[in-house]
């Protein structure tokens, strides 16, 4: 087995320089056939990107402020994409959480390399109602409610083995109450101001279509890539 500690500056740039990118055959994209609105044209290439294979296609980056305007930024999952915005869920006591709450403006980031695709959306967040919140988390696993009944996300561990014990009291609970209240477990929507579709190509003649709010609707505009 090779080992990768101590690895030199110069072997790692060896390592990073070797990576391919879009190993693939890529799609096409025509701009003009796109919908008037984003959300059908995410959720086709959703759909596409799941029939590609692409792994964990609902993971998303979402980027926020903390109160001095320092940038923040995660991996968690999409709960939904509607009319009302697209959806994730925290704990309000969470770091992203109380940045939220004091900004309440963030972007979320797709990436899909099966078929080198981007997405990216600009907008304003907010907190949907306590009953919404707690629907959204008994929807999920009996792991999902567990892990949000351990709470404290961001708090500074002692150690592993405090975390295995309130994990394990927490998952005692979720299967023995699938509903337990969880008050600070919050379903958000991000609703979008720009949404911009990035079609990679190999040539480097990237597709790149963003949709910008503009009164009551979107327009739409090529960028350079």
């Amino acid at each position: 087995m090779t080992s990768y500690e101590g690895t030199t500056a110069q072997e790692f740039l060896e390592l990073l320089k070797a990576q391919r990118v879009w190993d693939v055959e890529l799609p096409g994209f025509d701009p003009a056939s796109a919908p008037d609105a984003p959300l059908p044209l995410f959720r086709r290439w959703f759909a596409e990107a799941v029939a590609a294979g692409q792994a964990e296609p609902h993971t998303m980056q979402l980027a926020t402020a903390d109160a001095s305007g320092a940038p923040d930024v995660r991996t968690l999952m999409l709960h939904g994409a509607d009319e009302d915005g697209w959806h994730f869920a925290s704990h309000a006591t969470s770091n992203k959480g109380r940045q939220l709450a004091a900004r309440p403006e963030a972007a979320l980031h797709f990436y899909w390399p099966a078929q080198a695709r981007q997405i990216r959306l600009r907008g304003t967040v907010t907190a949907a109602s306590s009953t919404e919140s707690r629907a959204d988390l008994h929807a999920r696993s009996t792991g999902a409610l567990a892990a949000a009944l351990v709470g404290r996300q961001s708090e500074i561990l002692v150690s592993q083995e405090e975390l295995a014990r309130a994990s394990q009291e927490a998952w005692h609970r979720a299967q023995a109450e699938p509903s337990a209240p969880v008050a600070t477990w919050t379903l958000y929507a991000l609703d979008p101001v720009e949404v911009e579709f990035f079609q990679g190509d190999a040539r480097r003649r990237h597709v790149r279509l963003r949709y910008r709010r503009e009164g009551g609707g979107w327009v739409r505009e090529l960028l350079w890539p």
